[in-house]
């Protein structure tokens, strides 16, 4: 009979035989910068998660990078009236996440900015690209996103994070920044096995991203395939990424592991998104969950499945000890 009890007779044995751990160093924490002055707005449906003007946030961000979190991820979030059907408030020069960016590499230059490069948060019709015959332009969006990856790093992003789910966007991408001399100062963490899931709802009441009509299931993966993901990961090696992901993070961490295995090389991210975060946030306040207990067996469940970094809304919370 072999004995396996041993390894768990009390606390320091335990903790002795625990071979899978989080450090604050393994974590991405997610921003939402929206126009304005002196704007700290609680998203309802993310308790603790906020919308950020500029000024407000760069006080946050100093506050994160003092917790020991030096990774974070800018989502723009602009008004209604200035969207339109091509996305173009997304892909200016003096965009929002561009002044986010510079005041950030001012306030605190040595965090990594992360910034997230999609048209939905951008499109009045709320797409991740062009539309025809309200279906996406696949290669007509191309161009748009590898703009705005543009401008995100000329503003000094260390990274750009293309999330669209279009064919080609990592080598888009990379082509751009090769030809402006910026490859070497800007990474690329490829969003490359993101699911189309109901996971994402709270997002969309955060960033204001909601289709107007229809969804996005024809460039999100499906959650129903099983080697599409892997086939993802390596399509955005082969084109250039540095860094690959895989969103939702708690629902697919067969997919994590099985990346992980297959490209060692690799760094891969997981992104526990929004649902995860208020799903856990709402099981707790109804005292169905410990959410202390609960939120550090998530992160290490996404460890466990060798996730090298995780995007979570958990971060602060962690460092915090809360």
């Amino acid at each position: 009979m072999k004995r396996f009890r041993q390894y768990r007779l009390d606390a320091p044995t335990r903790d002795r035989y625990a071979d899978v751990s989080v450090a604050i160093d393994d974590f991405i924490y997610p921003y939402f910068v929206v126009e304005g002055n002196n704007i700290k707005d609680e998203i309802a449906s993310m308790p603790g998660i906020f919308r950020f003007s500029i000024d407000t946030l760069i006080a946050d961000v100093k506050e994160t990078y003092s917790l020991g979190i030096n990774k974070i991820l800018l989502f723009g979030v602009i008004p209604d009236e200035q969207k339109d059907e091509r996305g173009t408030q997304a892909y200016q020069p003096d965009a929002l996440v561009c002044r986010a960016v510079k005041a950030i590499k001012e306030a605190v230059p040595q965090i990594c900015v992360m910034t997230d490069v999609c048209l939905c948060e951008y499109t009045s019709h709320g797409h991740c690209g062009l539309l025809c015959n309200h279906d996406v332009e696949n290669d007509t969006t191309l161009p748009l996103l590898a703009q705005m990856a543009l401008v995100h790093a000329q503003a000094g992003a260390d990274f750009v994070a293309p999330s669209a789910m279009m064919d080609g966007q990592i080598e888009a991408l990379h082509n751009i920044l090769v030809a402006n001399g910026l490859r070497d100062k800007c990474k690329i963490m490829a969003y490359s096995a993101k699911y189309a899931s109901a996971f994402y709802g709270p997002f969309r009441d955060a960033a204001a991203s909601a289709p107007s009509f229809g969804d996005r299931k024809t460039y999100q993966m499906d959650f129903r395939t099983h080697n599409q993901g892997i086939e993802e990961i390596a399509a955005d090696i082969e084109e250039g990424a540095d860094w690959t992901m895989v969103k939702p993070a708690m629902p697919y961490l067969d997919i994590i592991a099985r990346g992980v295995e297959k490209f060692p090389n690799t760094p891969m991210v997981a992104y526990q998104v929004s649902g995860e975060y208020s799903m856990l946030k709402a099981a707790a306040k109804l005292g169905y969950l410990d959410e202390q207990r609960t939120v550090f067996e998530s992160l290490i469940a996404i460890k466990r499945a060798g996730a090298k970094y995780i995007i979570t809304y958990f971060a602060k919370q962690y460092a915090q000890g809360i």
